[in-house]
């Protein structure tokens, strides 16, 4: 717990900009889940960052529509001397092409 509450400032959204509302409501346009975003952004920040993707998957379980969406994100270090990752929103998509999974 502590190395995950250390590391978490590592890891953020770039929260007051646009992207971010664009992510917002495309999370709420897309999720049949009842837990806010403002809950699971944490957990998606880890998932994310601890895999080395920059993108997560919203399950077709979990999803309004029934598909899968897959929300993609840009890495923005402000600073390569401090160890600071932004996740910027740049849009979703249904499927992701080949390259990208890995």
């Amino acid at each position: 717990m502590k190395v995950r509450q250390t590391r978490q400032n590592e890891w953020q959204f770039d929260y007051f900009s646009e992207n971010y509302h664009q992510f917002e409501g495309d999370f709420y346009k897309y999720s049949a889940l009842d837990t806010p975003l403002s809950f699971l952004a944490d957990d998606i920040l880890l998932t994310m960052a601890s895999s080395g993707k920059s993108y997560f998957r919203l399950n077709k379980e979990s999803a309004k529509d029934g598909r899968d969406h897959y929300f993609l994100f840009r890495i923005k270090m402000v600073d390569p001397k401090v160890f600071n990752r932004t996740f910027v929103y740049v849009g979703t998509t249904t499927q992701l092409k080949s390259g990208r999974r890995g």
